[in-house]
């Protein structure tokens, strides 16, 4: 898929910058029927809260973006590694220690001057858990799964990202079958950094192609 022309459609998005969006929708009736269900385990004491904060830290931290960006940075530093991560990226990845379910079918986006990938699943929320953790909460949403889609260029200039006119975006459909990640362009004036101190520097949302890194 490539870049559509602007349309007009109001933006909503979780984009988990601290702060409420202004068109942020009420919840879904599924979401309230999910915390009506949370609220009567934690009432009969079915539901250990300290046990699901240790699972989600879990794939934060051990299945987290943090993975991803080691890949990427690697990819940055090592032309060897990134042949091998665009020709097969499953195996490439498994070569760090990443893989599994959710990442058994991997398949690495390069960002160029010419070129901006972008990754959604419009189905559902398809997602490569093994580098880049839980999915946010707007990559789940309606919003964006039909909108970028539509109006890449507008949806990532809502999300403050704008792409120059110049540059083609493409955006990539994740499904069950197959699941993406975007290896963002090297930041100028970094040569003086080593493998670990660039992985810093690379983001959730830079590996999913909606902001830069």
């Amino acid at each position: 898929m490539t870049d559509a022309q602007p349309r007009s459609a109001p933006a909503e998005h979780d984009h988990d910058h601290g702060h409420e969006h202004p068109h942020a929708r009420p919840p879904a009736a599924i979401e309230l029927r999910v915390q009506a269900v949370e609220d009567l385990m934690r009432e009969k004491g079915l539901l250990d809260l300290d046990l699901v904060d240790a699972i989600v830290r879990h794939f934060e931290a051990d299945l987290g973006p943090m993975n991803g960006a080691q890949v990427v940075a690697r990819a940055w530093v090592d032309p060897a590694y990134r042949a091998r991560l665009f020709s097969d990226a499953t195996a490439a990845i498994a070569e760090l220690g990443f893989g599994g379910p959710e990442g058994a079918n991997m398949v690495a986006l390069p960002n160029t001057a010419a070129v901006h990938n972008v990754v959604v699943c419009t189905l559902c929320s398809c997602y490569p858990w093994p580098v880049l953790g839980l999915p946010p909460r707007w990559y789940k949403a309606a919003p964006y799964r039909s909108r970028v889609v539509r109006e890449p260029r507008t949806v990532l200039a809502e999300m403050g990202f704008a792409v120059p006119d110049d540059v083609e975006i493409r955006v990539w459909d994740s499904s069950a079958e197959v699941r993406y990640l975007v290896v963002p362009r090297r930041p100028p004036a970094t040569d003086q950094l080593d493998q670990a101190q660039l992985a810093a520097l690379v983001t959730r949302d830079g590996m999913i192609g909606v902001a830069p890194v």
